[in-house]
């Protein structure tokens, strides 16, 4: 039995990943009483008079929602809300194994930006924080934008953020492996959505100054046409040579390849043409931009997947759990640039100077130091750049 069947048939024998277990036990009629009628209205009143006090009176302080439209789901596409919650109850499950922290799939039948915003706010008084997930671009850079402004909770965007979290803690490694300066190096990323872009500007913080930007239509330049929002504003600070042409006109001299797109786009030859001990991240899944070993014999000094049997996973959950424990721990009213950079470097961190390699540039989904590590240092960022409440 392959992975596929052997899931479809724990799928239907677990009927479901997630359930409510009570935190109390209701036995007799004072229990009853102390939390549900009549005691229950002393907490009811206590927040009603500072709404605040729902953090510490109630699991608010643990939630999470786990939020999609069901617009991208994984790499299958816009198959809709209830198709897409086998993926939220299993994000669920992530963030309690790896963090403790109590998730709640919410698998919303809207994809119109507005309604969608306006719901996720509405039920945002009912959770520590929200994460979003499987929204198409470029809606959800308009969905997430929105959002922060209204709540005061942490809005995540884990496609976008948790994705270029886990990468810039790669690149920073892998950079150490061969020898290569963040700010000295020219990286391409080819898949310009959500996840490419975001990955982009998190590079940038983290040091980067070359970088170029590619779609299915080519190198991203001021001049293209049509294009998008998210697109316009990338190409302002981007291929700053303005180059135009094809990924394969791209990659010439360029150090580094990050590929959130389709499947055997970038060929042995483009890798050949990279400069010297070039950082190959193919992270399109479950069939990358090219296979590792294809990549490697072709010259590649590092190379990462999203795939987990092969080295250097390059898996958003080493990110999530320990980004949203931290700041719950500390009540952060967001998870802003400077938590996010935190936690790529406190990532990379985990791996020891002397045990890096080309094979070992990320510690494993299951270091057990990996969700305190990144915790700790997110709520310290959080509290350093004013947004923590405690």
């Amino acid at each position: 039995m392959d992975v596929k069947q052997e899931a479809m048939r724990m799928h239907e024998e677990w009927r479901g990943k997630i359930e409510v277990c009570s935190r109390v036990e209701v036995k007799d009629s004072k229990a009853l009483s102390l939390a549900y009628t009549p005691g229950v209205a002393e907490p009811c009143l206590a927040i009603q008079k500072d709404p605040e006090k729902s953090f510490s009176l109630t699991r608010r302080w643990n939630m999470v929602a786990v939020i999609t439209d069901g617009s991208a789901i994984l790499g299958l596409g816009n198959i809709g809300p209830e198709a897409g919650m086998p993926v939220m109850e299993g994000k669920c499950v992530l963030f309690k194994e790896f963090a403790g922290v109590d998730a709640f799939p919410l698998c919303i039948k809207t994809q119109d930006v507005d309604e969608l915003v306006r719901t996720i706010y509405l039920l945002s008084g009912s959770f520590g924080g929200i994460n979003l997930e499987d929204i198409s671009a470029p809606r959800c850079f308009e969905v997430e934008r929105r959002l922060k402004e209204l709540c005061d909770i942490p809005v995540f965007h884990d496609d976008q953020h948790g994705t270029a979290i886990i990468v810039g803690a790669a690149v920073l490694n892998a950079l150490k492996v061969v020898h290569k300066d963040i700010s000295k190096i020219r990286c391409v990323i080819n898949g310009a959505g959500s996840a490419g872009i975001a990955i982009a500007k998190h590079l940038m913080r983290l040091g980067l100054k070359d970088l170029i930007l590619c779609d299915k239509f080519g190198i991203i330049c001021e001049d293209m046409e049509n294009l998008n929002p998210a697109h316009q504003e990338m190409s302002q600070v981007t291929n700053r040579e303005h180059l135009h042409g094809e990924l394969k006109d791209a990659l010439k001299g360029a150090d580094l390849f990050i590929g959130v797109s389709g499947p055997g786009v970038l060929k042995p030859d483009m890798i050949k043409a990279m400069a010297e001990n070039p950082i190959v991240f193919p992270m399109a899944n479950p069939v990358p931009e090219i296979m590792p070993d294809e990549a490697l014999k072709a010259g590649a000094a590092v190379v990462g997947t999203g795939r987990s049997d092969f080295p250097n996973q390059i898996n958003n959950v080493l990110a999530f759990p320990g980004i949203f424990r931290g700041a719950l721990d500390v009540r952060a009213r967001d998870i802003n640039d400077e938590m996010k950079l935190a936690a790529s470097k406190a990532l990379a961190n985990l791996v020891p100077a002397e045990e890096l390699s080309s094979e070992y540039i990320l510690p494993k989904a299951f270091d057990p130091r990996v969700g305190k590590a990144v915790a700790k240092a997110v709520a310290e960022a959080a509290r350093k750049s004013g947004v923590a409440r405690i």
